[in-house]
């Protein structure tokens, strides 16, 4: 019997909250950068509330980027 060792990451829970998100703020931020602010929000609400439920990620991120995008139109 021949065994698999290849197997499939988990899908992310927030694949589509990503998704939202990079069209939310396209021509704003890369999808890099959006990628970054959901891991950052994940990573905040497990250690501020112990879970991170995908509508409180995004949230957090929508917050991220949206001062990011502050910061970048003061810089000009």
């Amino acid at each position: 019997m021949l065994v698999n060792d290849h197997t499939e990451p988990e899908p992310s829970p927030y694949t589509e909250v990503e998704a939202a998100l990079r069209e939310e703020f396209a021509g704003v931020h890369t999808a890099a950068t959006v990628t970054r602010c959901v891991e950052a929000a994940h990573y905040g609400a497990l250690e501020v509330t112990g879970y991170a439920h995908p509508n409180l990620v995004e949230r957090i991120a929508r917050k991220h980027l949206h001062v990011l995008a502050l910061v970048a139109s003061d810089r000009g």
